[in-house]
């Protein structure tokens, strides 16, 4: 049987992921603030409280799971930012707002990859995927939400490094965007529903090779440009 970790697990993106890996027979090790939102997923489902930012609780986690091989290794948690609040737009920057978005979308993603790497690779398919932002593009840049598109910019890069850094082991890393999608985040305007993004992700990540390693993708496997 496949493993699969997920952050950000009990709702949107992370909850559907959850959901469909877990119907299709794999062990999902979902972690969450809270596990309400995981009531009633059927499957092999172990849940783990887990606050991303939480660096001391993230290491206890990785070591409770010591001996464990997780296959898939899914970075989901992120955040956009206040909603309605002018702490991003240029003359109203919010140092305080800033921080937060970094801590959660770009230094979290990068200390779970580092806790869990020796998990990821004793497994079999040994995948990292971060899920990223076209925001974080500086090619299709359009300006605005400095502080969200910077923090994506930046996990690309950290992923970008880590593919080089671990490509030698057989681990490949991906940074995956899953479109604009209705979430709480993405609003519901976004063209993309949740049913139409997620299995289109799960799809793409079965289908990574060694020689997707350190690609910056969107949901569908369309490459995107840095």
């Amino acid at each position: 049987m496949s493993t699969v970790l997920i952050t950000g697990a009990a709702r949107g993106l992370g909850l559907e992921f959850t959901r469909l890996y877990a119907a299709g027979d794999w062990k999902v090790m979902a972690c969450a603030r809270t596990p309400d939102g995981l009531k009633g997923v059927e499957g092999d489902v172990q849940h783990h409280a887990l606050e991303v930012t939480d660096y001391k609780a993230m290491k206890a986690l990785a070591r409770k799971l010591d001996g464990e091989a997780i296959d898939v290794l899914i970075c989901n948690a992120g955040i956009g930012g206040s909603r309605g609040s002018p702490g991003q737009d240029l003359g109203g920057f919010d140092p305080g707002e800033w921080r937060r978005i970094f801590e959660v979308n770009t230094l979290a993603p990068l200390m779970m990859a580092e806790a869990f790497v020796e998990h990821v690779a004793r497994s079999k398919e040994r995948k990292m995927v971060a899920i990223t932002s076209v925001l974080g593009s500086l090619a299709s840049n359009n300006g605005g939400r400095y502080f969200y598109r910077a923090s994506k910019t930046a996990l690309n890069m950290e992923w970008n490094c880590l593919a080089r850094d671990l490509g030698s082991r057989g681990i490949t890393c991906v940074a995956l965007h899953p479109g604009w999608v209705q979430t709480d985040m993405g609003g519901g305007t976004a063209p993309l529903t949740i049913d139409q993004s997620v299995p289109a992700m799960v799809k793409t990540i079965a289908g990574f090779k060694p020689s997707d390693n350190g690609r910056y993708l969107q949901y569908d496997g369309t490459e995107l440009p840095w």
